[in-house]
């Protein structure tokens, strides 16, 4: 943690003004944008510090939305989805609007009901390279794509994860897991949340009717492992 300079003394906590939420260090925060058509930024308080004029100061680590991103928004990103940036900044706290929650992809998954303050993160990235850590990812289905928790999928009965590699920017690695998009195996969402069972092409005979489940992974991506390959 940054020290703190003469003048000032650092506060365990911070109001939001016109409110009674109570902001702390380590904690997601909402702030106002310069420009108001803009969604609020997304920010992790590193240090709230006051200054001899009682102005009240906020450290951040920003974080970032995959369109802010050097390679912008992609297929795979959720709508909640944020990376947490090596991007620091000291703010006035008025600007802070709001609490929220970024949970870990996995813990995201499982949530029941998703609220307008929760959002998840699954990568770090480094703003001026576009690099993220990790560097690998699962990919799933035909189309070869890393698991987007705001579609659905359904899984194949017959098989459990078969390894193919591809490249996608800013990423190495990826092991393809034989979950599907209904879309891309020929059904609509309402026929594959009705029907029973999935078989991919791979495991099916001729014979075989392919009907998906009414049940799916929830995170898919919470137990694969990658393997690495250089970009």
């Amino acid at each position: 943690m940054a020290k703190t300079r003469p003048g000032k003394k650092d506060l365990d906590s911070y109001t939001i003004r016109g409110t009674n939420k109570i902001v702390r260090a380590g904690e997601c925060v909402l702030m106002r944008p310069t420009d108001t058509s803009k969604p609020p930024y997304v920010a992790r308080v590193e240090k709230i510090e006051q200054d001899n004029r009682s102005n009240v100061r906020v450290r951040v680590r920003w974080y970032y939305r995959p369109e802010e991103s050097i390679g912008g928004r992609r297929q795979f990103h959720g709508a909640k989805e944020l990376f947490l940036s090596d991007h620091y900044d000291v703010q006035s706290a008025h600007t802070i609007e709001g609490k929220c929650v970024v949970h870990s992809f996995k813990n995201y998954t499982k949530l029941d009901n998703v609220a307008a303050e929760d959002y998840y993160c699954r990568f770090e990235y480094k703003a001026a390279t576009g690099a993220f850590t990790p560097d690998r990812v699962a990919v799933y289905c035909k189309c070869e794509m890393p698991y987007n928790p705001d579609d659905l999928m359904v899984q194949c009965e017959g098989c459990k994860d078969c390894t193919c590699g591809i490249k996608l920017q800013g990423l190495k690695t990826f092991e393809v897991s034989c979950r599907y998009h209904p879309a891309c195996v020929g059904v609509t969402i309402e026929e594959a949340k009705k029907l029973d069972h999935f078989m991919c092409a791979e495991c099916s005979s001729d014979d075989d009717i392919k009907k998906p489940q009414t049940t799916f992974s929830s995170s898919p991506g919470s137990d694969s492992k990658g393997e690495e390959i250089h970009c």
